[in-house]
């Protein structure tokens, strides 16, 4: 009965609530420090894959890994994702399938971006066009770009750092849509080593819209970055914790599949908004405590709510 509960409704009932229930949770930089850099609500994106059941309908669906002699493994759907810095609340979700790529999904999220938000991201989306869209919505960047790009020094400023521009290869202007606009942009480039880290890369480099290295020295951001690390955990916490133990999602058809990850998704934001409450009147920060018993907590208080199982 459940399922066929599930079957009616659908995922698109669902969709939309988290639309409108993903969102930051962090007030302000005074009850939440550490979700904010200055002025600015510190946020990561990144992308990730769920494994979904080995039916036809999901394998057309989503599309799965593959190989030169074929399709291996499960099925999966993809995902990119804004996080929170301070609360590991995720919002600005956009679900695809393993055939789309996360630069594609990407140009969705970033649409979620705001003009006080300071977006980090790793070098996989550093290309021009995803760069000039985040950049549109008027939230400042910080994103990690590969060592082989080459960037001409405009003007060295005194904490090392420098001012720069990108600008489109004629192929990847060629490839981006009407109207294309290959306008050079202005970046500043953070170079830095981390000597004595073990397996440290020999050299990481970021670029940034904060042009001014007074308001945002290259040594604050460059310490700053490495909080994009936590959009991992909480990926965990997702897929790992509060899914269980099982491989793959249970749902077997690709509408209950998407019913189930925005099931997840909200089941995830209830947990670490009862965390970020409890912290409020603690006066602890919400990411010291422990998404697992938080978790338990909230299971535990299940009966009394009048919900009915599972």
């Amino acid at each position: 009965g459940i399922s066929a509960a599930r079957t009616r409704l659908g995922h698109s009932v669902m969709a939309s609530i988290a639309e409108q229930c993903l969102q930051p949770l962090a007030i302000n930089p005074q009850q939440s420090p550490r979700s904010f850099y200055q002025k600015w609500r510190i946020v990561a994106m990144d992308g990730s894959t769920l494994e979904v059941a080995n039916e036809k309908a999901c394998r057309d669906e989503f599309g799965a890994p593959g190989t030169q002699q074929g399709y291996t493994g499960y099925p999966q759907l993809r995902f990119v994702s804004l996080q929170e810095h301070g609360t590991n609340a995720l919002f600005g979700l956009a679900l695809g399938g393993y055939i789309e790529s996360e630069i594609s999904l990407a140009q969705q999220s970033i649409l979620h971006l705001k003009p006080d938000m300071l977006c980090l991201a790793d070098r996989g989306f550093a290309g021009f066009p995803t760069w000039q869209a985040a950049q549109k919505t008027g939230a400042q960047l910080l994103w990690r770009t590969p060592k082989n790009r080459i960037f001409p020094v405009h003007q060295r400023l005194a904490d090392g750092s420098f001012l720069s521009i990108i600008k489109p290869s004629s192929a990847t202007l060629k490839g981006m849509a009407e109207p294309r606009d290959g306008t050079p942009i202005i970046v500043r480039v953070i170079e830095y080593q981390m000597p004595g880290l073990p397996d440290a890369e020999p050299l990481y480099r970021l670029i940034t819209t904060l042009l001014d290295e007074k308001t945002a020295p290259a040594e604050e951001l460059a310490a700053l970055y490495h909080a994009r690390w936590d959009i991992e955990t909480t990926f965990a916490e997702l897929k790992t914790t509060l899914k269980g133990a099982d491989i793959i999602l249970r749902s077997k058809t690709p509408d209950l599949v998407k019913q189930e990850f925005w099931g997840l998704l909200l089941a995830h934001h209830i947990t670490r908004k009862v965390m970020q409450e409890a912290g409020l009147k603690t006066d602890q920060i919400a990411n010291d405590l422990s998404f697992k018993q938080s978790l338990n907590i909230v299971r535990r208080k299940l009966p009394s709510s009048g919900a009915i199982p599972p």
